[in-house]
């Protein structure tokens, strides 16, 4: 049963399906959309690295690249083109660009008040992006796609948390927000292999059972 602050499907899954069903009129394919998000999100990591105002296009980049990722699954389905290797391109994708921001942030913030620690924070949480996609990756290939949806509220998932990345950048504060990003990101890695390792015991314990 739907909770009662469970909007399904989230806002930007909404926006993405108008433009996606044009889209669905052209011959452009899912894979392509997200190599598209790909490529926004490396810009606009270059940008973020290469700090002061290049940090404004940067987050403008990403958000878009955000928004392009969520078009793509919505093409796919629209148009019967899923598939396993759109799937894991789709996570990697994201996952690379978001690897991207947290190295950009960091570089781009190497003459600021963090100073050394920008890019040594940067690397922390851009390494935990990189393990967290693995294992959800691999959570996905065990048990299903179903078994790394994410919790929502009201409309909004735990991911959209970095729409925030623009207003944040916009309005210098940055540094503020790798601080944070280096700590909170580690953290949601942790409860990822957790999660990873927690399903992993249940069938075997099933499977014990069963024996």
């Amino acid at each position: 049963m739907t909770s009662w602050h469970h909007i399904s499907p989230p806002w930007d899954q909404r926006l993405a399906r108008p433009i996606a069903r044009l889209l669905a009129r052209t011959p452009v394919t899912p894979n392509q959309v997200t190599t598209v998000s790909l490529l926004l999100g490396v810009a606009g990591a270059v940008f973020f690295a290469s700090g002061g105002t290049g940090a404004y296009w940067g987050a403008l980049l990403y958000v878009m690249a955000q928004f392009v990722d969520h078009m793509d699954g919505e093409l796919a389905r629209m148009t019967g083109q899923t598939s396993v290797f759109g799937h894991h391109y789709d996570h990697i994708a994201g996952g690379i660009f978001e690897f991207g921001l947290f190295c950009g942030v960091g570089i781009g913030l190497g003459s600021n008040a963090l100073g050394g620690w920008a890019m040594t924070l940067g690397f922390i949480a851009a390494i935990s992006v990189a393990v967290t996609v693995a294992v959800r990756l691999e959570i996905s290939r065990r048990h299903g796609n179903d078994a790394i949806d994410q919790p929502n509220w009201f409309g909004f998932e735990i991911e959209d948390i970095m729409y925030l990345v623009a207003p944040i950048a916009w309005l210098d504060g940055l540094d503020i927000f790798l601080l944070l990003a280096s700590i909170g990101i580690p953290v949601f890695m942790l409860l990822t292999v957790w999660e990873f390792y927690s399903r992993g015991r249940l069938l075997r314990r099933q499977a014990d059972e069963k024996a």
